[in-house]
């Protein structure tokens, strides 16, 4: 190795002994073990994936989950086929659709506050490691139900347990009470470009 070589991976040695010094730092600064609230919004795809991912996180760690989906509901989707098929699963799709396709303001009040009720369930219940609550943001966003209502109770959950929030417009309230917080930015989707949902992708 030439002296011009041996310079540079002298000084890549060192910033990555800096940077190794300053995560180790921020590591040992994170010391308090507890359940977090986590947020997922933004008019990107995968804010439901994400969540997801994280449902396959927790079972390969021994946890139980519970899914409640608040506006899917007119049709199957696989991680819902998938999921149902694990016994440490509790899985309720509680919507009946987009808000376009119901086309029945008090009839979906009456479905998110019944969503929220089975909701409530599983966050009084310390059997429960990890909570999903898909699409809530959308209630929220569209005062189906009331954001201090929600938080009231997201604070009073047991200690251990975890939840995550997807659906796009996350209301300020919920955000400040957040303890991460993701907006997926859209850049392109293959539907604007004529192209149907596809199992595996979308559905």
């Amino acid at each position: 190795m030439n002296s011009q070589n041996q310079d540079a991976e002298e000084r890549h040695r060192q910033r990555m002994q800096r940077k190794k010094t300053v995560v180790d730092a921020g590591i040992a600064r994170a010391d308090e073990e507890r359940g977090v609230l986590i947020v997922h919004t933004g008019n990107g795809k995968g804010k439901s994936s994400s969540a997801f991912g994280m449902v396959a996180r927790a079972l390969g760690h021994g946890m139980r989950v519970a899914v409640v989906q608040f506006i899917k509901g007119s049709g199957t989707t696989g991680e819902e086929v998938f999921y149902r098929r694990f016994p440490e699963v509790e899985y309720h799709v509680m919507g009946e659709g987009f808000t376009w396709e119901t086309q029945d303001k008090e009839r979906d009040i009456r479905t998110a506050e019944a969503a929220w009720q089975q909701a409530c369930r599983f966050l009084t219940d310390e059997a429960f490691d990890l909570v999903v609550l898909d699409e809530l943001n959308i209630a929220l966003k569209l005062r189906y139900l009331s954001v201090e209502d929600v938080i009231e109770q997201l604070q009073q959950r047991p200690e251990m347990q975890h939840v995550v929030i997807t659906g796009r417009g996350a209301l300020a309230a919920l955000v400040e009470v957040a303890d991460t917080v993701t907006e997926m930015k859209e850049i392109k989707h293959a539907y604007k470009a004529g192209i149907k949902a596809q199992k595996g992708v979308e559905l």
